[in-house]
Order: C-alpha cells, then structure tokens, then sequence
C-alpha cells in the first residue's frame, strides 16, 4: 500500500458453483484493476485470503477485458471459477440483457463466456475449448502418485488410468472407486512430482459417484469447486464412455470442505474427437467493497 495508492480500487466478493450466498467457491473481482502492479495484485490476493482473485483490465473490444488470477502463492495462466465469478460481475457492472456474452484474454488462451442474470443471482457459462491429452501414467508410476495421496492400488478404479488432461491447466485425473474421503496430499514433494508428468494440480474423482477433491501442492487448503478442472474430467469420462456427448454432468465437490458445490459439465464431440468443453455455474453475489 505504501508503495503504490489503491485508494478507491474497487472489488465484489461472489461465491462461485452456489445457488446462495455464503457457499460454493469464493472469490474477489477486481473489474478495474488497470493501474495495480503485479506484485501487489499478489498481496492483495494474500491479503483477501480466498482461495483466487482475478484482475480484470479492459480491452479494446466492448465486451473484452485482460484477465489476471492468482492464488495466495502464485499467477495462474487459467482457472475455472474466477472466470465464472468475473462474467457475473461485469454483468451486473455494465450488463444490458438478461443474456450477455464476455471474451477474456489470459496469460496462455482467450476463453469466452456467456452469462445470464437469474432472479437471485447469475449462471455464467464458459467454453474451455478443446482438451489436450498430456500423459498416461504407467501402472508401475501410478503407485507412486497414489501413495503420495493417500491412497492405495486397490483404491484405484478398475480399467480406469491416471492421465494428464488440460484445457488451460494440467490436471492428473486420479480415477478411483474408493478412498475418495481419505485422500490428501502426504508428501512434500508433490508438486515436482506432478511436474514430472507435466501435470500442475492432481483431481482425485471418484468415477461412479462423479465427485473429486483437490488440493493446492501444498496439501495445505482444499479447494470447494474447481472450474479448471471439471474440462478434463468431462474430457476424461468421455474418453471412458462414462459422459456422452452433450450430456449434463454434474460434478461434485467441496463437502469435505464443508461447502458442497455441483459444477456443470457438457462435451460437444465429433466422431474423431473432442470440439469444446462447456463448464457451467451458478455465482451469488456477497459484497462489495472499496480500498480506503
């Protein structure tokens, strides 16, 4: 604060994958963060304590504004539920229909969103492209991530694979049928074991009862509904035949949080392949506040 004024720079607290305030995923949007530096786009995320914040300057188009997330740790290239949470906000900010359309330009891709104003909040809609298939874990590997989260070979869902998916960021969807309660991270070198494989987070899912967790690499906190996530295991349910294309899935998950969310998932495939992955949710507006 002392090294740059902030006075007056606005921000909204929404929570994400929630039908009413006060559950889903929370996070802060800053929709006029042109004059805030990097590094304190990073304290103030530190400072906010939630889980993102995303910082949104505008663009040239009417409808399009540069995107910018971070964690308490770090800039992310992508994540799903910020994205989400800002279409709602600049809905509310400067939107004239009940339905309108938003372009975000991040670190790595442009994502589009679509959102429509509710009698008791949004529902913004995000197409998180085509999905890269990264890496399939050996079996002989696939012990060693298990392990490291808690969880064992006979937890692991049978004819299922451990596989590195991304539409933005790199997931290793760890397929189980049991242990979804008891995983957690339990080694300190997880994220450059996820590196390894050129994965950035894991995704326990539970594939009969399409629930998952995740973490950040830390183990430290949970996250309660991740939006980045849900692309690759929508692309990784069709893949096993387990989500046909332009079925609803609803993903589970924040209730080992204590904050149970369900985020909507469709796949738009070809015969040859995968066109588009739709990520859906509701957002709820908390607050707004102001910096002094």
């Amino acid at each position: 604060m002392q090294s740059q004024n902030l006075s007056g720079l606005k921000y909204r607290h929404v929570d994400v994958f929630s039908k009413s305030p006060l559950s889903g995923n929370g996070l802060t949007v800053f929709w006029e963060a042109e004059n805030v530096s990097s590094h304190m786009m990073q304290l103030i995320t530190q400072e906010m304590r939630q889980f993102e914040s995303i910082f949104l300057t505008k663009a040239q188009a009417s409808s399009a504004y540069r995107a910018r997330i971070f964690t308490e740790e770090e800039e992310l290239d992508f994540a799903g539920h910020p994205i989400l949470g800002a279409a709602a906000v600049l809905h509310e900010q400067y939107g004239t229909h009940n339905k309108e359309k938003w372009q975000f330009h991040l670190n790595t891709k442009d994502v589009e969103v679509c959102s429509e104003q509710l009698h008791d909040g949004y529902r913004a809609t995000m197409n998180q492209g085509k999905p890269e298939f990264v890496h399939c874990v050996t079996p002989a590997s696939a012990q060693r991530f298990l392990k490291s989260l808690n969880l064992s070979v006979e937890d692991q869902a049978e004819n299922f694979e451990l596989e590195v998916i991304s539409t933005g960021l790199p997931y290793l969807i760890v397929p189980v049928s049991s242990g979804l309660e008891q995983s957690k991270i339990v080694t300190d070198e997880f994220e450059s074991l996820l590196a390894s494989i050129g994965a950035k987070f894991a995704y326990v899912l539970d594939v009969t009862q399409r629930e998952g967790r995740t973490w950040d690499n830390s183990g430290r906190l949970e996250d309660i509904a991740t939006g980045s996530a849900a692309g690759p295991v929508g692309a990784y349910l069709h893949k096993y035949n387990q989500l046909d294309t332009n079925e609803e899935l609803l993903l589970k998950q924040g209730r080992f949080a204590g904050r149970p969310s369900q985020i909507s998932i469709k796949v738009q495939a070809s015969s040859e392949h995968i066109e588009s992955i739709y990520v859906s949710g509701n957002v709820s507006m908390v607050s707004t506040g102001i910096f002094d």
